[in-house]
């Protein structure tokens, strides 16, 4: 029998496949780079991945969290550990029930998964758990040890390994589920939103980098005293915040007070203190833990611990040291001149007069003119004017003129 032997021609090397060529072509497209930018979004994930508090971030289907959870994990050169809550069942999570030669002595182990298992191999890593707001109760309900406790069935996490999830609205969410209130509790809360000059330059080639904040050894014993010390008199005077479930269902899977969450309140407060993070981080941080209500209410209570004594800027004017946001110096500069309204003497009334002057050299000029006025109307017949008063008269005459001509030209129109 005769055999039939087929050639098959040798594809040239020279030149790539149609195939190879697309696939250069994705490769291109996917090539990017990043750069250092200011994003408060980024940073206060950034801080709170730092501070070791497992984070969830909210946002429509399509606005890029799982992106930028990949780019982060590569930033911190951690490896990415995607883990789809929806589509696992409650042992993926607290284990598999694995019978051994003895279990009436030994019990029966729970073995845990796979991707559970490399992670503590590899000892470090960033947990991604996506899709959380489609996952069941039950489901929800066995990840409570693993975001709380770092428990995979009988495996414990490593410290070095961060949690990071993210969610859909529910209204946005394919068989969407609210959170369980003991689930959502544990979670730093970050409402994502795309950034259009963010997404217009990213498309172009270049992201922002994600970096873990740059904390102030220093500082390390005074982030933490302040922080202890912000927390525990705002709960002093508002105890009823320490625990409040909010009545509404949906509000109960978002940020909401708890003695767990004030904690976590606290931790961020210390490190974005070290780290010496704007206020708007912080408050996305605070808000994303106690809720909007108490967390507007805590930002209050910090604004006024940072405003200094009126009685200290009186006893040494020329060691003043006033806040630096327009707002806070002007409350300060007008709670010194009450104080001296309260118990007026030469003395107090010519050191108002040294913190005003000094506060005009880093000072807006509108922020003095009440205060200065006010002080000017305290003045006794027999007191000098002191020199003070002069480096002031004029920026604030001219205030006051500029003032009333833009009402005189609002009224015209």
């Amino acid at each position: 029998m005769n055999s039939i032997s087929v050639s098959i021609p040798d594809l040239p090397t020279d030149e790539p496949t149609p195939l190879a060529i697309a696939d250069d072509l994705l490769s291109l497209l996917k090539t990017s780079t990043t750069e250092p930018r200011s994003d408060e979004q980024l940073e206060a994930l950034s801080i709170a991945v730092a501070a070791d508090l497992p984070v969830l971030l909210w946002g429509e289907p399509g606005i890029g969290k799982t992106a930028v959870l990949t780019q982060l994990a590569a930033s911190l050169e951690l490896p990415l550990t995607t883990v789809i809550a929806s589509v696992h069942e409650p042992s993926d999570f607290s284990g598999l029930p694995i019978v051994g030669d003895d279990p009436e002595q030994r019990g029966v182990p729970m073995a845990p998964p796979r991707w559970a298992v490399e992670l503590v191999k590899a000892g470090r890593g960033l947990l991604f758990l996506d899709e959380l707001s489609t996952a069941t109760p039950a489901v929800q309900a066995a990840l409570l040890r693993v975001v709380l406790e770092r428990r995979v069935g009988a495996l414990r996490l490593p410290p070095d390994v961060r949690i990071v999830a993210a969610a859909n609205p529910r209204a946005s969410a394919a068989d969407g589920w609210d959170l369980t209130p003991p689930l959502a509790n544990r979670f730093v809360h970050l409402h994502w939103a795309h950034d259009q000059e963010v997404v217009v330059r990213g498309l172009g080639g270049v992201w922002p980098r994600a970096e873990l904040p740059s904390l102030d050894r220093e500082r390390l014993p005074e982030a933490v005293s302040f922080a202890r010390r912000a927390i525990c008199g705002f709960l002093t005077v508002r105890p009823k915040l320490i625990h409040q479930l909010p009545g509404a269902e949906t509000q109960r899977g978002r940020a909401w007070p708890s003695p767990r969450s004030w904690e976590a309140a606290m931790t961020l407060l210390a490190f974005a203190t070290a780290a010496r993070v704007s206020r708007d981080v912080l408050a996305l941080l605070i808000r994303g833990v106690v809720g909007d209500g108490a967390g507007i209410e805590l930002l209050a209570h910090l604004d006024r611990m940072e405003l200094p004594d009126p009685e200290s800027l009186l006893a040494d004017p020329t060691a003043a040291h006033l806040p630096v946001r327009g707002d806070l110096r002007r409350a300060a500069l007008e709670a010194m001149v009450s104080a001296v309204q309260s118990r007026p003497t030469r003395q107090r009334w010519e050191a108002a007069w040294v913190v005003l002057a000094q506060a005009l050299e880093t000072s807006a000029a509108d922020l003095l003119v009440t205060p200065a006025t006010a002080l000017a109307e305290l003045r006794h017949e027999d007191w000098e004017v002191p020199d003070t008063i002069e480096q002031l008269s004029e920026v604030v005459s001219i205030t006051q003129r500029a003032s009333q001509s833009v009402r005189t030209m609002g009224a015209s129109r």
